[in-house]
């Protein structure tokens, strides 16, 4: 359950503004209408699929529509915002609608890294329009809404597993495990709620900075509370979304994909009034340790960030990479990379605090000093090594007697797991107090405003993808 102070995905009321100017395209016929629309006080381009006309099915001219849509949002610099219901593409209108799919397709790539893409699915989204979510910064679905290319009779044709739509595509399933799904809605109303929420908290482009809002900081007796959050045993666990609450403006921090890999926590907050992303080991799950789904979490989050100008503040706490066969399998060093790629290639300024536990690769994908953070900083229990000390023990002293190895253990734990040989090396910048968490970061982020980083010359990166 959140704890006090946090305040999760937005709820509100949102109420509909007339278009600011002509909607796009009106007498074209077609399921797709278009225009700018006032979303958060700003301008945005929104794009709405009318499902009550042949199930919202997509033509070559409603193609053509949301190509010129993004177009026109990548011209003016604002935000796309794509509300669709549909049924997949227009079959009566053969090949030219998967043409005109094509080009939607083209049209809203440009606009990625440029301006936000936000899309609401508030019904079905099948085959191609489907796909359409997956190239959106932020999706968020209604109660009754679902996704997939492939439907359950298709599946069961191929497979022989009977399967229904919500269970193979709704909301729930896309929000847990396929982690397509940003944040669950109940209404539409509910979800342009969360719209206007979001658009509050980004930039209009990729070339402005995120507006900066007044908020008040944590009361002293608040932040001295993190003094107190890690648990004595070092098995033991806690909330880490509480912590970042109590580093944010007013104490509220909105998560995004909140069931999906929860042993990683992404999120939007502000502080000093500033917009920052918050990327965090949870050690109530999985003892905050990473897999190939909080890799690629983090990674779709910091690259998003990146993007659009949004300083990033790690908190790091996990014991490492979960082992097991499947994972390795199924690719964890390749995913494992797209976290590391991610932090390594991103400019905004990065500051890291180690908060317990810091071991093996997991401390390095964790915006580690090696991988370009601006500034780190740890907390005075902070455990900083290769390993924890019965790993490190059993392999230096796999032959020690029981008892031996207990003291070797704790000699271990007193020169090794320790802040500060990282420190005296460089790789920590301060150990602070936790109390004064919330004002060192605050203070690194106002120094670090200023900080601009030339990119090499290419054509662009080949990541892990």
């Amino acid at each position: 359950m959140p704890t006090e102070g946090w305040s999760g995905p937005y709820h509100g009321t949102v109420t509909l503004q007339a278009p600011l100017a002509p909607i796009l395209r009106r007498r074209v016929p077609g399921t797709v209408r278009a225009g700018a629309e006032e979303l958060a006080g700003r301008p945005a381009m929104v794009v709405r699929s009318v499902s009550s006309l042949r199930r919202g099915a997509l033509s070559m001219e409603d193609g053509e529509t949301i190509r010129i849509a993004a177009a026109e949002a990548l011209m003016l610099r604002i935000p796309l915002v794509m509300v669709l219901a549909s049924s997949g593409a227009d079959v009566s209108d053969g090949v030219a609608s998967l043409h005109g799919w094509g080009r939607a397709a083209r049209a809203i790539s440009m606009c990625s890294g440029s301006v936000p893409v936000v899309v609401v699915v508030t019904g079905p989204a099948l085959s191609g329009p489907a796909l359409l979510l997956g190239m959106a910064d932020l999706v968020i679905m209604t109660s009754d809404a679902f996704a997939f290319v492939s439907g359950p009779a298709m599946v069961e044709d191929f497979t022989g597993i009977r399967i229904g739509v919500h269970q193979l595509g709704g909301t729930a399933m896309h929000a847990r495990s396929s982690g397509l799904c940003t944040i669950e809605a109940a209404t539409e109303q509910d979800a342009m709620a969360h719209v206007e929420h979001l658009l509050g908290l980004l930039p209009t482009n990729g070339d402005e900075m995120a507006p900066r809002a007044v908020g008040s900081a944590p009361d002293g007796a608040a932040a001295a509370g993190l003094r107190e959050i890690i648990p004595v045993r070092a098995t033991s666990s806690y909330d880490v979304r509480h912590v970042a609450s109590l580093l944010a403006d007013d104490q509220e921090v909105t998560e995004l994909w909140t069931r999906w890999s929860p042993q990683l926590v992404t999120a939007l907050g502000r502080i000093d009034g500033r917009t920052v992303g918050f990327v965090a080991n949870q050690p109530q799950a999985l003892a905050g340790t990473l897999d190939i789904a909080a890799s690629q979490k983090g990674a779709r989050f910091v690259r998003f960030c990146d993007a659009f100008n949004l300083p990033l503040v790690t908190l790091v706490d996990t014991p490492g990479f979960l082992p097991g066969k499947d994972l390795e399998w199924r690719g964890m060093i390749r995913h494992g990379a797209e976290l590391a790629f991610a932090y390594a290639e991103a400019t905004v300024p990065r500051v890291c605090v180690i908060l317990r536990k810091a071991f093996g690769g997991a401390y390095i994908v964790m915006d580690s000093k090696g991988l370009g953070n601006d500034l780190c900083f740890a907390w005075p229990g902070a455990q900083i090594a290769v390993m924890g000390s019965e790993g490190a023990v059993q392999i230096l002293h796999r032959r020690a007697a029981p008892e031996e190895r207990l003291r070797l253990q704790d000699e271990y734990a007193e020169r090794f797991l320790t802040p500060w040989q990282a420190a005296e090396r460089g790789y920590v910048d301060a150990v602070i107090d936790p109390a004064d968490t919330r004002s060192v970061v605050a203070g690194a982020l106002g120094a670090l405003e200023t900080s601009r980083e030339q990119l090499p010359g290419r054509k662009h990166t080949v990541g892990p993808l």
